[in-house]
């Protein structure tokens, strides 16, 4: 009896060409549009969006082309109160969040996997740029796809092993152009489509406007600070600001500066060099282990501390149970609150964590 797999379709090429290649290998093939946000308020219809209407509409012309079955699915609530609610928060207390990831957790394999259960799916499968495997010790992980320039492994770490034993990512096995040569040879109307980019929700790339659009504010007033507590500026809210930023601050001391540090209660915001931003520690919390049941403090990893930068060798020493003090070999760019540090082994995660701090006072 054929396995039964529901495809999380975007109505972009990676997710379209994922259902094409397990139909190939045999699987009941269902596709699945996750209708997460509501059109009219989204106006999310850029090229290559994956929220708008027009998403729901090129999953189901490509479902009709694959001869597949297709339905959407509402988790428009689950994503309100997972992925928009956490994202305002964490910015009203000075984090920087990685919204995919909490979509990836709580939507499109929380809620997803869920109700694709609920209709007799045996597994659930993405367009990811990433492999599920098994490890010798039994545990699933999250390993590399073949193309390191479309690596997606960051912002899955945070799956279960329930959820990975019953996910399928295809795709990982291939590069992008193999990808659209495979969309273009069976003349998939998606086959050009351009690849999302940004946050989906935020249309205009303005994450303060919308915040404050849901929330009515823009954070905590205040004065800009040097590191050696001089007054240069003033600001008008904390969530027009993230550590690292540099443009947009309206304050000219004569040479660059960035934004080192935040302070929601008062209102400071802490302006440095670059060389200001760089560390070779963090804290971090909220710990989802995947490869290994609990890092080994003897270990060296390579982690990552954002979606697009190279990993680096550190080790991990455990402050209490569910806090990591992580040091790195070389000192890290930026290490934001709010961002995930994720902890590799040869090319698979071992598992990763919510930075917190970079301070050793916490």
């Amino acid at each position: 009896m054929k396995k039964k797999v529901v495809v999380g379709m975007s109505g972009g090429v990676d997710s379209s060409v994922c259902a094409w290649l397990l139909k190939e290998q045999g699987y009941e093939v269902i596709g699945a549009t996750m209708q997460i946000w509501q059109a009219d308020e989204c106006k999310v219809e850029r090229d290559g969006s994956c929220c708008g209407i027009s998403a729901v509409e090129d999953a189901r012309r490509v479902a009709e082309c694959l001869d597949i079955p297709y339905y959407v699915m509402n988790f428009r609530d689950t994503f309100q109160k997972e992925v928009i609610d956490r994202f305002t928060g964490s910015y009203l207390k000075g984090l920087t969040p990685n919204p995919c990831i909490a979509c990836n957790r709580y939507v499109k394999w929380g809620a997803f996997l869920e109700r694709c259960r609920q209709i007799g799916a045996d597994y659930i499968a993405t367009g990811h740029y990433a492999r599920v495997m098994q490890l010798p010790n039994g545990r699933y992980t999250v390993q590399k796809s073949v193309t390191t320039e479309k690596d997606q492994t960051y912002v899955l770490y945070s799956l279960t092993q329930d959820e990975l034993s019953a996910t399928l990512m295809p795709v990982g096995d291939y590069t992008k152009p193999e990808i659209r040569k495979i969309a273009e040879d069976l003349n998939l109307p998606i086959a050009h489509k351009k690849d999302s980019q940004d946050i989906c929700f935020v249309d205009d790339g303005d994450y303060a406007g919308f915040i404050q659009r849901e929330k009515g504010t823009l954070g905590q007033p205040g004065p800009f600070k040097t590191l050696d507590g001089q007054i240069v500026g003033q600001h008008t809210g904390t969530v027009q600001y993230t550590i690292g930023q540099r443009k947009g601050l309206g304050v000219a001391l004569g040479h660059p500066v960035y934004v080192t540090g935040i302070n929601t209660q008062s209102g400071e915001v802490f302006l440095g060099s670059n060389e200001d931003l760089f560390n070779d520690v963090l804290f971090a919390t909220d710990i989802q282990y995947m490869g290994v049941p609990r890092f080994d403090e003897d270990t060296v990893y390579h982690a990552k501390i954002r979606y697009s930068q190279q990993s680096v060798a550190c080790k991990v020493h455990y402050e209490k149970e569910d806090l990591i003090k992580v040091t790195f070999e070389e000192k890290v760019r930026a290490a934001t609150p709010g961002q995930a540090v994720v902890l590799y082994t040869d090319d698979w995660i071992a598992g990763g964590a919510t930075i917190i701090s970079k301070d050793k006072n916490l």
